[in-house]
């Protein structure tokens, strides 16, 4: 639409001038350190969280904020809908929910004060998660009554109040034009919630913790999953990740593979540990002045303990990462190729090429793009890997490993297929994640090996054999190899066991032991129908 015919070209210089020289002074003369922040109100709101006192904060609702608390939720549909500007200077942005389930909850706007994370709202509690399906106290776990009651989280923790509660907390004098006692944690944060107790361990950082964060920050933004080509992470960037309750040797495995495993996923990300994080508790004090508090501009909480209190977690699979999955796939903004992006990373910072990483893929012509192979075949090597644990405290009988290498070294011969028969630990990292990178069917008791298999392609055939003493079994490799698409099978000497049957978590004596059985026959055989198709 054109400027009216009234006004003349001098008339339009001088309005564009007065435009922009209101603009440049709104930004030059700005009150030196106010920061401007975005924030927005999420419409994955979650209810049933309790009233809960916050005797310890010494405020009360004014009237003002009991007026704006019965006001109704306001939701946004996607990153594009608007987003209010909020000077933190002298304004306290909300606590919004952007995605919850058990063990794994993404907030905007999220304080910290003294080591008590907040939630800043005007909004009843109600209308967010109980904190107990959120958080905990962050101790170890163990399966004891008094431990679980101690684990527990309570308003010390994490707890809701309103933004004049905030304000009489952090809040400025707006008489001497004081600015408020809150500085930014920028970008996007991963608090860990959890002490070292399973972090330092390979299976459950790699493939579990990591596993839920990555499929839950990514169905977190997402409106709808994605088709089945691989594409690059629609999600934002993590830019940082803090292990509140483990040292500096606390997150890292002894092999090392967590450390190499997080930093080539996320080259750029910068970690804080335990005394990070009391320095930033500490940093709060209001001992020799006044209380200040940190609010993350988006983070991602994660605890064990509050998973576990979710049916996905604690009733069926034991698995942290079962909750953030689930949750995703349900909400239907899990895309087919979730972990792809990561497992890529990974393995081309071990070296790996770019034709080992199409396995599984082929070119659509009329895309131009990698896509998932059609699920009735693949032209792809078939390559078997049996990761030996002969020199381990849990180990198949000699004897019966001397027969399992030898069927398995017959049936390879015979079909033209590559058989590898490895000890992990007498390989290189970057040895170990490229023949996992071209492996289709994967061998090994139940161990810590297996968790090789988050590296493997998923083709139609791709497969994890996992040999237990007759009648153990665990969760561990089982629910991660469905998690990402692939078929596995539960071994008891000569029998399998596979979904959709039910097989319950057991421990017998026996099952860390070095007396294992395996009837050869029963995994050669096994292996070839799975790869003829006649196992699906």
């Amino acid at each position: 639409m054109g400027l009216p015919r009234t006004r003349s070209l001098r008339d339009v210089v001088l309005i564009l001038l007065g435009a922009t020289t209101m603009h440049l002074a709104t930004v030059l003369f700005q009150e030196p350190g106010s920061i401007i922040v975005s924030t927005q109100v999420s419409s994955h709101f979650m209810g049933g969280i309790n009233d809960s006192a916050i005797s310890h904060l010494n405020v009360e609702d004014s009237p003002l904020e009991k007026e704006e608390a019965q006001q109704p939720l306001g939701t946004v549909e996607s990153e594009s809908d608007i987003i209010t500007a909020v000077d933190i200077a002298h304004d306290f942005p909300e606590t919004t929910l952007v995605s919850h389930a058990p063990g794994w909850t993404v907030y905007r706007n999220l304080y910290m004060f003294y080591g008590t994370l907040y939630i800043v709202s005007s909004q009843p509690m109600s209308a967010f998660p109980d904190i107990m399906f959120v958080t905990s106290t962050g101790l170890p776990a163990e399966n004891t009554p008094e431990n679980i009651a101690l684990r527990m989280p309570t308003a010390r923790d994490m707890d809701v109040i309103t933004p004049s509660q905030a304000r009489l907390l952090w809040g400025g004098d707006p008489d001497k034009a004081e600015r408020n006692r809150i500085w930014p944690i920028e970008g996007n944060t991963v608090l860990i919630n959890e002490p070292s107790q399973f972090l330092d361990h390979y299976y459950h950082f790699c493939a579990e913790f990591l596993l839920g964060a990555w499929s839950f920050w990514q169905s977190a933004f997402n409106t709808a999953a994605s088709s089945t080509s691989w594409t690059s992470s629609r999600a934002p960037p993590i830019d940082r990740m803090i292990f509140a309750h483990a040292d500096a040797n606390g997150w890292r495995d002894r092999p090392g593979f967590n450390a190499y495993f997080l930093r080539a996923a996320f080259p750029s990300l910068a970690v804080e540990v335990q005394e990070d994080w009391q320095d930033r508790i500490a940093a709060t004090s209001s001992r020799g002045g006044r209380p200040r508090a940190w609010i993350f501009d988006t983070v991602m909480l994660t605890d064990r303990s509050a998973a576990f209190r979710g049916e996905a977690c604690g009733s069926r699979t034991q698995r942290i990462a079962a909750e953030a999955v689930e949750h995703g796939r349900k909400l239907g903004t899990l895309a087919a190729d979730w972990w792809e992006p990561i497992r890529r990373s990974v393995l081309r910072f071990s070296g790996v090429d770019e034709k080992t990483l199409a396995i599984g893929y082929h070119v659509d012509a009329q895309r131009g793009d990698l896509v998932v192979a059609a699920a009735t075949a693949t032209h792809d090597p078939i390559v078997v890997t049996y990761i030996s644990r002969q020199g381990s405290r849990r180990h198949l009988i000699d004897d019966d490993h001397a027969t399992l290498v030898e069927a398995l070294t017959s049936m390879c011969d015979a079909h033209g297929w590559e058989l590898n028969v490895v000890q992990a630990e007498r390989l290189s990292k970057e040895e170990q994640l490229a023949l996992a990178a071209r492996t289709t069917i994967m061998i090994g008791v139940h161990g810590n090996g297996l968790t090789h298999l988050i590296m493997m392609p998923v083709t139609p055939i791709s497969t994890v054999i996992e040999i237990f003493y007759p009648t153990g079994f665990a969760h561990d490799y089982e629910w991660t190899t469905h998690a990402l698409g692939m078929r596995h099978f539960a071994i008891w000497n000569d029998t399998y066991h596979s979904y959709p049957e039910t097989v319950w978590p057991n421990y017998p004596e026996g099952f860390q032991g070095t007396q294992i059985p395996v009837h050869a026959p029963a995994v050669t055989q096994l292996i070839q129908d799975r790869i003829a198709g006649r196992l699906q």
